[in-house]
């Protein structure tokens, strides 16, 4: 027989700063032909859609959709207006994103989302794994929605994404920063992820000053989906310091993993100063006369 799945709390009952944000599996099975939703999968893996996704769902893939293909940065307004109306897209659409490694991407889409002021926000907690374990349906048919008429404003970088100057600046001034990699990126042991080819920087540490709290600490193992505020409060403010009003930069390797812990900062605990570090280690680690700490 089938081992019994991991119960999963109520959303609602976890004591979340903005609850709203998150939606169960159970929801979005409800939702399913909704023409006021959008289900859209986001995947570090940019094959796995193709291989099964919950129906309707469209992709957006964060290489070849968010990414600038000459510059370091994300697309203009232009582009992006015409990436989310191409996938159906409207002023008033629920936006519901999910995706593979716990929601790594779902969350760093959803940054990438806010920076041009979308509000209408959504991440499936516990992500496409939880959904597949679940047992719910997948299917590999093209979607097929008519174009949205979504009108997207310039993007905003100043309030929660963070560039070199301003890391330098919060390093002068001791404000708290956080290092979601792995411990062994954190200690220099690696450039990379455990697991992956080691790449990304000339140097292994860490941002001098920056506290290590991974950003899987934030997810419940065995059912994929975010901690009770009461169990993420005990990692980032009683075990490390942190307090809501702080002004606080998280980083990791190219920015996706600190968008994870942004996400879970901002939305369950409500902080509200958190900014991503997007060039993360790999500029760090490669800037010339740039501080670094190693244990």
């Amino acid at each position: 027989m089938p081992q019994a799945l991991a119960p999963v709390s109520d959303i609602a009952s976890r004591g979340y700063a903005h609850p709203e944000v998150l939606v169960s599996t159970q929801w979005v099975a409800d939702h399913l032909g909704d023409p006021t939703v959008r289900l859209v999968e986001s995947d570090e893996d940019v094959l796995l859609y193709e291989t099964g996704h919950i129906p309707g769902a469209v992709k957006i893939d964060w290489v070849g959709d968010l990414n600038d293909p000459v510059t370091r940065d994300y697309v203009d307004a232009m582009r992006f207006q015409e990436l989310l109306r191409d996938r159906g897209i409207a002023d008033d659409t629920t936006i519901v994103l999910y995706g593979d490694k716990n929601n790594w991407w779902a969350t760093y889409a959803f940054w990438v989302f806010r920076l041009f002021g979308i509000e209408r926000l959504r991440v499936m907690d516990g992500g496409r794994l939880r959904w597949v374990e679940e047992g719910r349906p997948l299917t590999t048919d093209a979607p097929r929605h008519a174009p949205g008429r979504i009108t997207v404003r310039k993007r905003e970088d100043g309030r929660i994404r963070a560039f070199r100057d301003q890391v330098t600046r919060h390093v002068k001034a001791g404000k708290p920063l956080v290092d979601v990699r792995s411990l062994e990126e954190f200690r220099g042991e690696r450039l990379h992820m455990p697991e992956y080819p080691n790449e990304g920087a000339l140097r292994g540490g860490h941002i001098p000053g920056a506290r290590s709290i991974p950003w899987g600490r934030a997810v419940t193992p065995e059912t994929h989906t975010f901690r009770p505020a009461a169990e993420l409060r005990a990692i980032y403010l009683e075990e490390n310091g942190l307090q809501p009003g702080d002004d606080v930069v998280v980083y990791c390797r190219i920015g996706e993993r600190s968008s994870h812990t942004w996400f879970a900062l901002t939305y369950l605990l409500g902080f509200e100063h958190v900014a991503n570090y997007d060039g993360s280690w790999t500029e760090w680690g490669n800037l010339v006369r740039a501080p670094i700490e190693k244990p």
